[in-house]
């Protein structure tokens, strides 16, 4: 069975940066599991998952705009540490959620200086080519109960 609309597909994936350093594996762990088609993974990786099969090994690099977006310099800022009450000790690396003009963002603290604490609200991965190495694992079609809800149930998935 190939990877199509409304199929599950589980694969085993190891992500790098352009360097080759690995930013995040699937390795020790149980194979990522996905409604295909449902928006759950990136969407240059889900266009390339499309029509594969089990026991497939590839790669896939994914740009930017078909990962976790572009960079966009407006969402970096510095805000006054008195915006951050209640927290003592403010860390580059820290990550908060804050309310900006399209509802929650997640930020990341880049810097602190004196009064002032420097947030980026990117994703860490903007902006960077994706590389991924894919082993597919497993495909089938999803229950009627998946297709409702918009996600996996069960092994790998969401249990209710």
């Amino acid at each position: 069975m190939q990877i199509s609309p409304n199929s599950v597909a589980s694969f085993h994936y190891t992500l790098t940066d352009d360097q080759g350093q690995v930013i995040d594996s699937s390795e020790g762990r149980e194979p990522l599991t996905y409604l295909h088609g449902g928006g759950h993974i990136v969407p240059g990786l889900e266009k390339q998952m499309a029509g594969r099969v089990v026991g497939d090994k590839f790669n896939a690099d994914v740009t930017p705009e078909e990962g976790y977006g572009v960079h966009h310099a407006e969402l970096m800022q510095e805000v006054p540490r008195e915006a951050f009450q209640g927290v003592e000790d403010i860390q580059p690396g820290m990550q908060f959620q804050g309310r900006g003009p399209q509802g929650e963002i997640n930020v990341t603290v880049t810097r602190v200086e004196n009064d002032k604490v420097f947030i980026d609200g990117n994703h860490p991965l903007a902006g960077k080519t994706l590389h991924f190495a894919i082993e597919v694992t497993g495909v089938r079609d999803a229950s009627a109960e998946e297709l409702e809800h918009g996600h996996v149930h069960g092994a790998g998935g969401h249990h209710h």
